[in-house]
């Protein structure tokens, strides 16, 4: 079945990339309305932006999304991480500017928020997208691809030539919590060699020691050192898992990333999704329904570091 939060829960923060003020709320929708954001500053008939790959747009270092009208939404996939990950499938997000609040850099102060509230699920069946044919994109040597599997599986790989990150890989089977007790409190990642470059070019300007993981060579520059020895590998996965979903539905598969990004996932979704071969929707089952993401209890979220 379909679910929904229980109650509205609020944020407030900055946008990483446009270093301005927003404040955000998540509310609860009705079935098959979907995850929509709402800019509250702009007006009526203009400000609606569905979550769904008909919206995406191609961006550098984050997710975006951008209507007809020509209204944007950005760095949107820690939220929408978290939402797939809490097993959440209508939402609707009020937001007063164009960015999402970056907050800790992390899904998880979303992540509490949306497990303390509760779930209420819906009287409507859910739909999946079952991968049933291989695809596979290519960027030069970065990689995204999805493949049949009967649940939600994610591999990633990194490699940077700074020490404190290096070369990292990890597998993930996505089910029931896992989102939460492996990916949630891992956190946005750079290079201080690329900070000056990113801001010259308008983007990072909210970023600081208290949103992002900075490196320099084999040293971690930011207060407290990292929360897992592979943060760095952690965090590009829950980036994917937001990336993945402006399906519009959960996707059954398996998805592996070398070196991928924002802007490869989302155009692996759209290949899939322009591609009927590839997949096929269908009813999720409650034996499929424990296989997705989503149903972890209050305390593996309050567990989370902060």
């Amino acid at each position: 079945m379909q679910a929904t939060l229980a109650r509205t829960v609020h944020f407030r923060g900055f946008g990483l990339h446009s270093g301005l003020p927003v404040r955000l709320q998540v509310a609860p929708a009705p079935a098959g309305h979907g995850i929509v954001f709402i800019r509250t500053d702009l007006e009526d008939g203009r400000n609606r932006i569905p979550a769904t790959i008909a919206h995406w747009v191609e961006a550098r270092l984050c997710t975006r999304l951008e209507n007809a009208q020509g209204a944007t939404v950005a760095t949107i996939e820690h939220l929408m991480a978290a939402l797939a990950g809490c097993g959440i499938h209508n939402a609707c997000i009020r937001l007063d500017g164009p960015e999402v609040p970056i907050l800790d850099g992390s899904a998880a102060p979303f992540l509490r928020k949306l497990v303390a509230a509760g779930l209420r699920e819906q009287v409507a069946p859910l739909d999946v997208l079952r991968v049933v044919r291989p695809v596979e994109l290519r960027h030069g040597d970065a990689l995204a691809r999805l493949e049949p599997a009967d649940g939600v599986l994610m591999s990633f790989e990194i490699d940077f030539p700074d020490a404190a990150i290096g070369h990292q890989r990890k597998t993930l089977d996505l089910r029931n919590g896992a989102v939460l007790r492996e990916l949630g409190d891992a956190r946005t990642f750079c290079r201080r060699a690329d900070v000056a470059a990113m801001q010259a070019a308008g983007l990072a300007l909210g970023g600081s020691y208290d949103n992002a993981v900075v490196v320099e060579g084999a040293r971690v520059l930011s207060p407290g050192g990292l929360r897992h020895l592979d943060e760095p590998v952690r965090h590009k996965m829950l980036d994917a898992l937001g990336d993945l979903a402006v399906a519009g539905a959960p996707i059954v598969g398996h998805y592996t990333g070398i070196r991928a990004g924002h802007a490869l996932t989302g155009r692996l979704v759209r290949a899939m999704l322009d591609d009927p071969s590839c997949f096929i929707r269908q009813p999720c089952t409650a034996a499929l329904r424990r296989r997705l993401p989503g149903g972890a209890s209050s305390v593996d979220a309050l567990a989370l570091t902060a």
